[in-house]
C-alpha cells in the first residue's frame, strides 16, 4: 500500500496490507491488548483489510483441508454436479463453474466452489435458514475436514469481533450472541486453469463481501487485489501463517460506514501461468439472521440520520444473494 495514513504507518505492510498479531489480544498484556484494539480499529477505518498472524490454527488443519478440497474438485464434473443444491440457494454443497458473478456484473466468475454451513444451530432457530450440510460419498473425509476448519475459523472470528466491539466502545461480548451459532459459511474455491481467452471474465470480479467479517486462509497462488482510497489496486501476498481478515458490508452498515468494506477482486494470472489452478478458502462470518443491522447510535453524528436504512442480517443476505446470481427469481 502506497503512502499509508499516519494512524497505521507504524505497522508492517509486508503482505501489502497492515499486519497484526492476534496473540497480542488473546494472550497478551493489557497494554498489548489495548494496542491491538487501537491498531485493528485504525486499519479497518482506513483500509478494511488486515493480515492476521498468531491466530492459533494448526498448519496441519489447513494443509489437510487443501488436500481434501483438491481431491474433491478433481472428481469428474458429473459426479460434482450430483452435489448441487439450488433448493438451498446454493448455500450448501457444490456450486458449478460460472454460476456466481459480482454484483452489478453480468460476467460470470471463473470459479467453482463447495460451501459448508453451521453445524451447531441455535435452539429454536428457523431451520429454513440452516439447511443441512451436503455429504460426498466419493470423498467421505471432506465433511470431517471442513467442519474442523470451520470451527477453527469461527473461533478466530469471534476473537476479532471482540476486539472490534471494544474499538466501537461496546461491551467486549457484544457480538457473541449474534455470531455463536450464526449463519457463517466456509467456502472452498477452485479457480481452474484458464484454457482460452477469458474475454471480460476474471477469476473473481471486483466486489465487497456481504457478511460481518471474512477470514481468508492463504491462497495457493497470487491474484487477490485490494482497492485503496485513491482507487488504485494493491496486490495482497499473505504469508502461509497469516489469515487475511476484512470488513464486510454488514459490519459497514452497522457502523454507519465508519469501518470500511473494501472493494477487492481476484485477477487472472499472466498468460504463461494460465495452466496453474488456484485454490482458496474464505470463511464468511455471518450473524444469526434476525440480528439488526441498524446503525449503532454512537456511529451516527448528533442531528444526522444513518447513511443506510435499517434491515436484518437475514433480509440483507437474501437481497445480496439475488444480486450475485445464487438466488434465481421465479418466472
Amino acid at each position: 500500500m502506497k503512502n499509508p495514513p499516519a494512524s497505521i504507518a507504524h505497522l508492517d505492510f509486508v503482505a501489502g496490507i497492515p499486519t497484526l498479531d492476534l496473540s497480542d489480544f488473546v494472550s497478551g498484556s493489557e497494554q498489548q491488548r489495548a494496542q491491538f484494539v487501537n491498531d485493528l480499529g485504525a486499519v479497518y477505518r482506513e483500509v478494511g483489510f488486515a493480515a492476521i498472524s498468531g491466530h492459533g490454527i494448526q498448519q496441519e488443519v489447513i494443509d489437510q483441508m487443501y488436500d481434501e478440497a483438491q481431491s474433491f474438485f478433481a472428481l469428474p464434473s458429473d459426479v460434482k454436479m450430483k452435489h448441487q443444491h439450488p433448493e438451498h440457494n446454493h448455500q450448501r454443497g457444490f456450486v458449478s463453474f460460472g454460476t456466481e458473478h459480482a454484483k452489478d456484473s453480468d460476467a460470470a466468475d471463473l470459479k467453482e466452489f463447495w460451501q459448508v454451513g453451521q453445524t451447531h444451530v441455535p435452539e429454536g432457530a428457523d431451520m429454513a435458514n440452516y439447511p443441512p450440510n451436503a455429504a460426498v460419498g466419493e470423498r467421505p473425509h471432506l465433511s470431517v475436514q471442513s467442519d474442523d476448519l470451520y470451527k477453527n475459523l469461527e473461533r478466530v472470528g469471534q476473537h476479532i469481533l471482540r476486539a472490534i466491539a471494544l474499538h466501537l466502545k461496546l461491551d467486549e461480548a457484544y457480538f457473541a450472541p449474534f455470531v455463536k451459532g450464526g449463519n457463517s459459511i466456509l467456502r472452498l474455491i477452485h479457480y481452474p486453469p484458464i484454457t482460452s481467452e477469458p474475454q471480460s471474465s476474471v477469476r473473481a470480479g471486483q466486489h465487497e463481501d456481504i457478511n460481518l467479517i471474512t477470514l481468508l486462509v492463504g491462497a495457493s497462488a497470487s491474484g487477490l487485489e485490494v482497492m485503496d482510497t485513491a482507487g488504485e489496486w494493491t496486490s495482497v501476498q499473505a504469508t502461509p501463517d497469516q489469515l487475511v481478515v476484512n470488513v464486510g458490508d454488514m459490519l459497514q452498515r452497522l457502523t454507519n460506514q465508519e469501518l470500511k468494506s473494501t472493494t477487492h477482486r481476484v485477477v487472472n494470472p499472466p498468460k504463461d501461468q494460465w495452466g496453474k489452478p488456484r485454490f482458496s478458502m474464505p470463511f464468511f462470518c455471518h450473524p444469526v439472521p434476525d440480528m439488526s443491522l441498524a446503525a449503532l447510535p454512537q456511529c451516527v453524528p448528533a442531528g444526522e440520520k444513518a447513511k443506510e436504512p435499517a434491515t436484518t442480517a437475514g433480509e440483507y443476505l437474501e437481497e445480496r444473494l439475488r444480486q450475485i446470481g445464487l438466488i434465481k427469481d421465479e418466472d
